[in-house]
């Protein structure tokens, strides 16, 4: 499944590879703020020797920082906001630079959280679970505040890189939950259909 960043969701991330050796090495020196976009979409994107982006990412915090004896770090990103690229800057790093547009509106990240269906997006989530022979920690789950929920599950689901950036791309809270019940609905109705032409 593809990597989704969102506001107030923590990655934990194993840093290897130098360019993004250099990059968090850059933000550390500085704001410790890094964005996450994936590549676009667009057919042939991948052969692109520099692939273009989706226009959507998130930026984090580097909340958690471990440096390792190889080179390499462990670090915590915590999603702050999205951000709509404005326009990709000529840079002599190793890493891509632009300029970005936060969402101001991720950072009310309770705004709107009473309109989501929690009971519906509950309900699919362990409907999953179960396809899956899989369990959660249901007093954590209910504990969980419903922004927080919904994000977590968002960035824990096994969808792949469009279904993910649907997720990231809804306008709302209400928006990212309908979606991710629908994707999960229609991933079930698949797995479904699969079981039943096996018999």
């Amino acid at each position: 499944s593809a990597a989704l960043l969102l506001p107030g969701g923590q990655m934990p991330l194993n840093i290897f590879e130098p360019r993004y050796v250099a990059l968090v090495d850059e933000a550390m020196s500085g704001a410790r703020m890094i964005g996450m976009v994936q590549p676009s979409f667009a057919e042939k994107n991948e052969l692109r020797e520099t692939p273009e982006l989706c226009e959507v990412g998130c930026l984090g915090r580097i909340t958690h920082f471990a440096e390792v004896d190889d080179g390499r770090y462990h670090i915590t990103l915590t999603g702050v906001s999205r951000f709509r690229i404005e326009k990709e800057l000529p840079a002599n790093t190793a890493f891509r630079q632009c300029k970005v547009l936060p969402f101001l509106g991720d950072l009310e990240p309770e705004k709107g959280a009473e309109l989501v269906d929690r009971q519906q997006l509950l309900k699919a989530f362990k409907s999953y679970l179960d396809a899956n022979g899989m369990d959660a920690d249901w007093e954590s789950v209910g504990r969980a505040n419903t922004a927080i929920l919904v994000n977590a599950l968002s960035m824990m689901s096994p969808y792949g890189p469009a279904e993910k950036q649907a997720l990231l791309e809804a306008p709302d809270l209400k928006t990212r939950a309908d979606t991710l019940i629908a994707i999960t609905e229609i991933s079930l109705a698949r797995s479904g259909d699969a079981g039943s032409n096996l018999q």
